[in-house]
Formats: C-alpha cells, sequence, structure tokens
C-alpha cells in the first residue's frame, strides 16, 4: 500500500511539472482574438447544415457529406484530408426519396411524418382504414388476425404529453456546476449484471411481442406501420432492424404524438378513420462504414508521431440536418483547427481531426479508429497506442463548454488545471472527475486512454434531437464560437506540453470489448 501511494504521488508529480508548461499567454490572446474577431463559425453552420443535408450512416447522403467535407479541408489547408472506411455495416445504406401522409376521413388533414430508417417503400400512393393495434400479450395478437390486410396500423400509444413548466432552453446553474466537481464514484449503485432496478425479462418479453407483431402485421399485408413519437408536432428518428439481402420491411413512419393521438382516440370512439400515403425509400448495398480525417502535422522529430485528436461524430439521422447532433462538434473542430492553421501555430505533435461515421448506430467510427490501437484478441497494445496523447470530443449540442469530464482519470487534473487558466474566462472552469457516456470518448477510455467529452450547457437540446427539427436554428452561433476557441487552446496544450496525460492505472491489460 505505501509503495503504491508513493508510485501514485511521484506519477502526480511529475505530471504537474510537465504540464505547467503550457503556451504564453500571448498565444492564448491571439487564439481568441482569431476566434471571435475572424470567425469563420456561420460559415461553416450553413455548410455543414444547409449544404450537406442529412448525413445517415452509409447512405448516399453521408458519402456526399463526406466528399464534401474532404474537398473543404483540403480548401482550407490541413494535410492528409481523406475518407477512409473503418468498419462493416450490415444495414447497408437507406435513404428518402418521397413521404407523404395525411388523413382523408373523417376530414382532410396533413401531417409532419418521418419514416422509419431502413424501412420499405409502399406501392406508390396508398389509401387505407386505419386500425389501433392495442396488444399487451401474444394472446391479444390473435383478435386481428385475418383483419389487417389493406389496412393501416396505428401502434398503442407509449407516451402522453403533459404540460411541462420548465424553460424550453437552460444553461447550467452555478450549483449545479458546483455538484459536478464531486466525485460520485462511491456513490454509484452497483448492482449484478450492470441494469440497476431495469427489468430485463420485462424489456425481453415487450421486445419479443413486438417482433410477433411486427411479423403479422407484415404478413397480413398491412399498407404501413404508424408510431407515435415526439411531440410539439414534431416526428423523431429511429430505425428498424434490417440487414442486407433480407426482404424489405414494411413500410414504417414516425408521427408526433399529438397527430398519432387523435386518430387513436377517434378509433377509440368508433370513428372511421382513414389515410393516404405514398412513400418511397431507397436501398443501397454500401457496407461500410467511413471517417473523414485532416490534421496539421507535428514538427518536434521526437513527438510529431504522436497525435492529439480532435472529434465529433459526422453521420446524422435523417430527418433533419443534424444540427444539434452532431454538425455542431464538426463545427467546432474543424473551426479550432483552422484557427490554428491560419495563425500559423507549428504543433509538437500533430493535431487530427477525426469526423466519424456511424455513431448514431454503435460508435463505429471512433470503434474503427480503436482497433488500430488496441490487438483485442491478443489483449496488447499496438505501436499507435503509445503515440495517442489526448482525444477531446464533442456531442452535446451547441451549448458553451463549462468544463470537461475527466472519467475518473486523477492524473488528468493537473494539467487541464495548467491548462485552463487562459480560457476560464471565457466560462471554461469545471474539471469533474465523473464520468459521462453514449457517444465516441468511449471507444479510446475503454482502453484507459485520455479520452475526454466537454461539460456543455444543454440549451433546447434534449428537445430537438433526433428529431426533424435539428436543422441550422438549433445552433447557437456564438456559443459555438466560445468552444472552438476553448478547443484550439487544449488542443495546442497537448500538442506542446512536454509531458502527456498518462492512461489509466492497469490499463491497456484491464481493457475490455466495448458493447454498444
Amino acid at each position: 500500500m505505501k509503495k503504491f501511494f508513493v508510485l501514485f504521488a511521484a506519477c502526480s508529480l511529475a505530471a504537474t511539472s510537465y504540464a505547467q508548461q503550457r503556451p504564453s499567454d500571448e498565444l492564448a490572446f491571439k487564439i481568441k482574438n482569431e476566434a471571435f474577431a475572424n470567425s469563420k463559425i456561420n460559415d461553416l453552420a450553413q455548410f455543414m447544415t444547409d449544404d450537406l443535408g442529412s448525413r445517415l450512416a452509409a447512405s448516399q447522403m453521408k458519402l456526399r457529406a463526406e466528399k464534401m467535407v474532404v474537398e473543404r479541408l483540403n480548401k482550407m489547408g490541413f494535410a492528409n484530408s481523406r475518407s477512409e472506411a473503418v468498419w462493416d455495416f450490415e444495414k447497408g445504406g437507406w435513404d428518402v426519396e418521397k413521404t407523404y401522409a395525411a388523413m382523408t376521413a373523417p376530414y382532410y388533414c396533413a401531417f409532419s411524418v418521418n419514416p422509419k430508417a431502413w424501412s420499405g417503400s409502399t406501392n406508390g400512393l396508398v389509401k387505407g382504414e386505419c386500425v389501433v393495434l392495442n396488444v399487451q400479450t401474444k394472446a391479444d395478437l390473435e383478435k386481428y388476425r385475418g383483419q389487417l390486410a389493406g389496412k393501416i396500423v396505428l401502434m398503442p400509444a407509449t407516451q402522453n404529453y403533459t404540460i411541462s413548466f420548465e424553460p424550453l432552453a437552460s444553461r447550467y446553474t452555478d450549483e449545479q456546476l458546483e455538484a459536478m466537481t464531486l466525485d460520485r464514484r462511491a456513490s454509484v449503485n452497483r448492482r449484478a449484471g450492470g441494469f440497476g432496478n431495469f427489468d430485463m425479462s420485462a424489456y425481453r418479453t415487450m421486445m419479443e411481442l413486438r417482433r410477433e407483431a411486427t411479423k403479422m402485421i407484415k404478413d397480413e399485408h398491412a399498407l404501413c406501420v404508424i408510431t407515435g413519437s415526439g411531440s410539439f408536432n414534431v416526428p423523431s428518428a429511429t430505425g428498424v432492424s434490417y440487414k442486407v439481402g433480407e426482404p424489405e420491411p414494411i413500410p414504417e413512419l414516425l408521427m408526433p404524438i399529438e397527430d398519432h393521438g387523435r386518430m387513436c382516440r377517434m378509433i377509440q370512439k368508433g370513428e372511421k378513420v382513414e389515410m393516404e400515403l405514398e412513400i418511397k425509400n431507397k436501398f443501397t448495398n454500401n457496407q461500410k462504414i467511413n471517417n473523414v480525417y485532416a490534421e496539421i502535422p507535428g514538427t518536434d522529430p521526437k513527438l510529431k508521431n504522436e497525435v492529439v485528436l480532435l472529434g465529433a461524430h459526422l453521420d446524422s439521422w435523417h430527418g433533419g440536418t443534424g444540427g444539434a447532433d452532431n454538425a455542431s462538434g464538426c463545427i467546432v473542430m474543424m473551426e479550432a483547427l483552422r484557427i490554428l492553421k491560419d495563425l500559423g501555430v507549428q504543433p509538437k505533435r500533430t493535431i487530427r481531426i477525426a469526423l466519424w461515421g456511424g455513431e448514431e448506430q454503435g460508435l463505429y467510427g471512433s470503434r474503427g479508429y480503436a482497433k488500430n490501437l488496441y490487438d483485442e484478441k491478443n489483449k496488447k497494445a499496438l505501436p499507435d497506442y503509445d503515440k495517442f496523447a489526448l482525444y477531446l470530443n464533442m456531442d452535446n449540442g451547441s451549448g458553451r463548454f463549462r468544463g470537461i469530464y475527466l472519467e475518473q482519470n486523477d492524473l488528468a487534473k493537473p494539467f487541464f488545471k495548467a491548462w485552463m487558466a487562459p480560457i476560464e474566462s471565457l466560462g471554461f472552469k469545471v474539471l469533474s472527475p465523473n464520468t459521462t457516456g453514449s457517444t465516441d470518448h468511449e471507444a479510446f477510455n475503454a482502453l484507459g486512454l485520455p479520452a475526454y467529452q466537454f461539460i456543455q450547457d444543454e440549451l433546447e437540446y434534449d428537445r430537438t434531437y433526433h428529431t426533424i427539427m435539428d436543422t441550422y436554428e438549433r445552433l447557437s452561433l456564438d456559443d459555438l464560437k466560445i468552444d472552438a476557441a476553448i478547443t484550439a487552446w487544449l488542443a495546442i496544450c497537448a500538442a506542446n506540453d512536454n509531458g502527456r496525460i498518462p492512461v489509466k492505472p492497469g490499463y491497456p491489460a484491464a481493457s475490455k470489448p466495448l458493447r454498444y
């Protein structure tokens, strides 16, 4: 125990001494001045949303976006701009070509709807009566057998709208930020299986019932399945289970709970509700997930092969243009790299931007990159593992950076503590020892590497992401300018520091496969 403490203390002191060697305050001033006086944020924001459009994984629109982004990165003067395939993707490509849905009886009303990704198409314009499939058990399905041919099936409501008195957009309070600085490791409730109070048995039963219902609906030759999801008359976005080579799934639409609820209530009262639909989706055999890269090469003979990585996911769902999720992250990372490039900064280490593919389907892009760092089969680090200096990730909308999650790596704190002094005036003050999940830094955290997600003001993120409303309008341009300045500063700090944030003690031996 004493030997461990001495070693830990020595490592901490070494890290602290190295981390004091941050770049000059003059450079910090130049970065902030470039970020605010010569900002390209608005231009990048329009490019990443209006120009690129939606970017569903492996879709033709995603491939188009990758080509356009590589061209843009080349135009900005970065080195080694490219797109690379990193993961096999069984779903293949899928794009929306036409979506129309309206209630025609008892009166006409056009609806805002969004097809489920990888669902099928109708045979042109089709019309049919609506039926609510109200089932709780497999036995309930038998009530509908033989009655669904030519019908439009409304799945039962799973959520109801309730009035909220909370603001639509919000920033973290000082009290909330202070609470983030407290270490929660001791109070985490760990239960067998890691699911807490989650009833896995009930979940499996529900999923089995859903599979049985979907099979019966398709076997009965229903015209379409409609599910209520999303509110404020804004449909959300999800996908269906599908692999290349399987029969085309039945058409499925997502409809706001207000419109879905209206039709369900009318049917339950005995009204005859009819709809007309035209859904045209295109399947393509593109079974690859691609990442886009560019960089500013390192200049130090001993350190230039080490990498400071800046990342965000380029893919989006198909309803909007992926403004908050996650064009915002791509915009910030591209602008941060531009700031350093236009200032003529010469980093010791290479600073690389990675715009990931397939994040929404399983962190495939970042996991594909991580495969080149660690040999999972033989349980050993690959050469690039030891060249991984830092990863900074953005994927929580366009809110202002307030700090960073340190992922329980105590050895990282002295570095960020030293680096953050010139950017505290921008509101970057919180070093949280805790973890956060569900985005690309996890691919590297699983290997014990220094990879971190920013703490961001939430704004209206939860209301808009994964919906058709996720567009340019969801971007807070002033916040993005600040985020880009912070990212550029932290990147050059990590690139030029003589020391490096250590990997977590016990790694890479403790590395485990990331399951998403």
